[in-house]
């Protein structure tokens, strides 16, 4: 707690001193960036489409408070780099040294925030993205994924952590690229409506496209309830309903699938890896939003319901392996108590604070979302299985009956 409150009371105090040594987004390199920005700077070099910014660098923390005289300096130093950036509102995401690597994602773990618009709510955002490094949420994902104790704790210090400051894009279409992590294996790309949030947070189930080397494309149309974008009257994200018409309208046409798969195709070769890539599309432009590698290997394409056994309901495979357990139902955080270990997770979709649930969960299903949500990609990397996108789950499967769940066939039958 006192370390916790020192880092808050200081936390502007860094950012003063490290304004001066901001570092422009194509220059960008791991150990004073973080992973996300070094992976987007070598893009940007490389002349793909990624957004211009700059990185708040990895820094020490600070030993004394920040005076008004300063908190004023700060001020009018940001205003001024925000203003060489071209103005308007920006994208302020985390960078972390140990995220977005090969053996660790933290797919969700540190906070996002798009839209942001004026000095102070963006002096804010950096403020809460760098807290965000200090949530017991990260600790726990951490030492699930075995990168030890001392590495955890070390995660925990606020030094570790970069700031990177965006233009924002006022997507259409927004999605999510995996590329093909094997020869002759097929890309996988997830889309939705307006900014990509409702889809990485799970909380809209999206269109999904099967893409082989041959171009013969499988589409999986998703419901798409719902969209998320810039809210032009007072900044920030504004959730709204998407027409009936419009939610079974497919969100990409051949030619800009095939411009993605394009564009990851040259990521995955600058950056030495197969990567799992978010991505939008504005004014018909794709752009690259963020490159990581993929840390574990994407189930089928959809539900495969083997005659052989006796299933109620299917969905979309979203991590690999069964399980056999108690059926929880879960509504919300205020719910999470009743979660015992080896339970199955039955839930409407999770966001970051649901993490700690998955280290002792047998297994998840939720209602919306995809398999290249944030909660498919940690339940992959805590080796659980998943189904992802199973309509009204919560209320078809009752809480506490015996089930199994089969993630690698996206389906949940009877234990």
């Amino acid at each position: 707690m006192e370390s916790t409150l020192r880092y808050q009371q200081n936390v502007v105090n860094m950012l003063l001193m490290t304004l001066k040594a901001m570092i422009p987004l194509r220059d960008a390199e791991t150990a004073t960036s973080g992973a996300k920005a070094a992976n987007l700077g070598l893009l940007l070099r490389a002349g793909l489409p990624v957004p211009e910014g700059f990185v708040i660098p990895v820094g020490d923390e600070p030993s004394v408070r920040t005076s008004a005289s300063e908190r004023a300096r700060l001020r009018r130093a940001m205003e001024f780099v925000l203003r060489e950036l071209g103005g308007g509102p920006v994208a302020v995401r985390s960078s972390g040294v140990e995220e977005d690597t090969s053996a660790a994602s933290a797919a969700g773990q540190y906070e996002t925030f798009l839209a942001v618009e004026g000095v102070d709510d963006v002096l804010d955002a950096i403020e809460q993205c760098h807290r965000s490094a200090l949530a017991p949420r990260v600790a726990q994902y951490r030492a699930r994924i075995e990168l030890g104790e001392a590495e955890s704790e070390r995660l925990l210090q606020p030094q570790r952590l970069a700031v990177l400051v965006q233009k924002h894009v006022d997507a259409e279409v927004s999605g999510v690229l995996f590329t093909p992590s094997a020869e002759r294996q097929s890309a996988r790309i997830e889309a939705t409506w307006g900014l990509g949030t409702s889809l990485v947070g799970g909380s809209v189930t999206p269109d999904s496209f099967e893409v082989p080397e041959d171009g013969d494309v499988t589409c999986v149309i998703g419901s798409k309830a719902q969209r998320a974008d810039r809210c032009r009257a007072r900044g920030g994200i504004v959730i709204s309903s998407v027409p009936e018409f419009k939610r079974s309208a497919v969100a990409l046409d051949g030619k800009m699938i095939g411009l993605i798969v394009e564009l990851g195709g040259k990521s995955s070769e600058l950056l030495g890896a197969p990567q799992d890539i978010e991505w939008a599309i504005a004014e018909g432009k794709p752009w690259l939003l963020q490159s990581r590698p993929i840390t574990a290997d994407l189930p089928g394409h959809s539900a495969s319901i083997s005659s052989a056994a006796e299933t109620w309901v299917a969905g979309m495979p979203a991590a690999r392996g069964s399980a056999t357990g108690v059926a929880r139902v879960v509504r919300g955080p205020d719910e999470f108590g009743r979660v015992r270990p080896g339970d199955i997770i039955i839930c409407p979709w999770t966001d970051p604070s649901w993490t700690p649930l998955f280290a002792i969960a047998g297994g998840v299903v939720t209602e919306t979302g995809g398999a290249l949500c944030h909660a498919a990609i940690v339940a992959r990397e805590y080796g659980i299985p998943a189904v992802t996108g199973l309509p009204d789950a919560t209320r078809l499967i009752p809480d506490g009956v015996r089930v199994t769940l089969d993630g690698t066939a996206g389906t949940l039958g009877p234990g």
